[in-house]
């Protein structure tokens, strides 16, 4: 906290001004190409809070995580 001189019309008047710290930068997702995960293959097992998921590229191209 700091002690600021604010002039108003014909005399001062002192005013606090707490200095906090600035909020930090918002996170942002990354992008990552499915190809640096799986490489070539179509089955991943990611592991996330002690608990296996299974990343898994469908017949159709698409992707499926399950439990």
């Amino acid at each position: 906290m700091r002690i600021v001189d604010v002039y108003t019309e014909n005399r001062y008047r002192y005013c606090t001004v707490n200095k906090t710290k600035p909020a930090p930068p918002a996170l942002t997702s990354a992008k990552v190409p499915s190809e640096t995960l799986l490489g070539f293959r179509r089955e991943l097992v990611i592991t996330h809070n002690g608990r296996d998921y299974k990343l898994r590229v469908t017949q159709n191209g698409k992707l499926i995580l399950t439990a």
